[in-house]
């Protein structure tokens, strides 16, 4: 949509030094903008395409204001106030109420009447959408299954009988929510699976990526709470609790029973253990394995960071000899310490 940048301004709470008649309708890079393009700078080492840049409108902090020559929104967080104003230009677009006539829904099936459910969805018996809701083309939704208001599912995403998903969530294509986890019981040369009779538990806002996969409680449910953020190609185990407000990255896989605080961030993938306890406040750099519970707020990391292959290699090789080493070091310090006792008795 198109906005004047007085309007914008209002709307974001946040000054403006510019002309207010001034219209902007795209977000765009500072680099590349022109006239009709709104960006940001949130880093430091981009400020030089702050004298070149034809963007309509800068989103910036008052240490940056002037170096800029075009209109410029001032902010104490640059790319918080960036990612309001996308929002406000690029709306969600309005939810018309309907069944489409390629829908498959269960009689006993209560859908809102201001909900949409697209082509080709499934709803089973019992399931509930609430109010303003929308299903996108292919998504299935199991027995039971209930959908909170103003929840969006994007296309093909598919709940599990009993899944409960919360107000204003997003599901992107392909997630899968309350599917069986992965238990089993070692019977001789062969694998009994468990039954897994929990449900999966989403909260309110809510987002979760596309082929992510949250997997049901096995007894007790896999919880999900408000706020959480999950990126794509994710997998959470059964029975995981997850608190408010965390945020995961891409590829980062949670074994089971694992319960992660809140406002931590995981960062990509990231392996963590089954059973573990993670405090509230932690983060994880990408590639951490994590082995043992964290309950220290605080920033954690793991993994080797990449390296010339040469000395990869020589490392690598010398690996193979820390125990020895670690070994040969021991009795160096043991010898050492026998020297200096009877040094000591001789000078006494």
């Amino acid at each position: 949509m198109e906005i004047s940048l007085g309007e914008l301004a209002q709307r974001l709470s946040v000054p403006l030094r510019g002309d207010p008649d001034a219209r902007v309708c795209r977000i765009a890079p500072l680099s590349s903008a022109d006239a009709t393009g709104l960006t940001f700078l949130g880093d430091g080492r981009f400020k030089r395409h702050l004298g070149q840049t034809r963007a309509g409108c800068v989103i910036l902090s008052d240490a940056d204001a002037d170096a800029c020559r075009v209109p410029v929104l001032l902010s104490d967080n640059p790319y918080l106030t960036f990612a309001k104003a996308a929002r406000i230009l690029y709306p969600e677009p309005t939810i018309v109420g309907g069944i489409h006539h390629s829908a498959v829904v269960d009689p006993t099936a209560l859908v809102d009447p201001t909900a949409w459910v697209g082509p080709t969805c499934v709803l089973e018996a019992g399931v509930v959408v609430g109010a303003r809701a929308f299903l996108g083309p292919g998504c299935i939704l199991g027995q039971g299954v209930r959908v909170g208001e103003e929840s969006r599912l994007v296309a093909r995403v598919t709940l599990c009988s009993g899944t409960l998903v919360g107000k204003r969530a997003l599901l992107h294509p392909g997630s899968v929510i309350g599917r069986e986890g992965f238990g089993f019981a070692r019977d001789g040369d062969r694998w009994v699976r468990i039954p897994q009779v929990g449900r999966a538990i989403l909260g309110d806002d809510v987002e979760i990526g596309a082929n992510t996969t949250v997997d049901r409680g096995a007894i007790a449910d896999t919880l999900i709470g408000d706020g959480v953020k999950l990126d794509n190609h994710i997998q959470i185990g059964h029975n995981v609790e997850i608190g408010e407000n965390t945020a995961m990255a891409a590829n980062t896989g949670i074994s089971g029973s694992t319960r992660i605080g809140r406002n931590c961030t995981i960062a990509g993938a990231v392996g963590m253990a089954g059973h573990l306890e993670i405090g509230d406040g932690v983060h994880f750099t990408g590639m951490a394995m994590v082995t043992r519970s964290v309950l220290e707020p605080g920033s954690y990391s793991s993994g080797i960071p990449a390296m010339p292959s040469a000395d990869w290699r020589r490392n690598v090789a010398r690996f193979r000899h820390l125990d020895e080493l670690a070994r040969r070091i021991k009795q160096l310090e043991n010898h050492i310490d026998t020297m200096n006792e009877t040094t000591g008795r001789e000078a006494t």
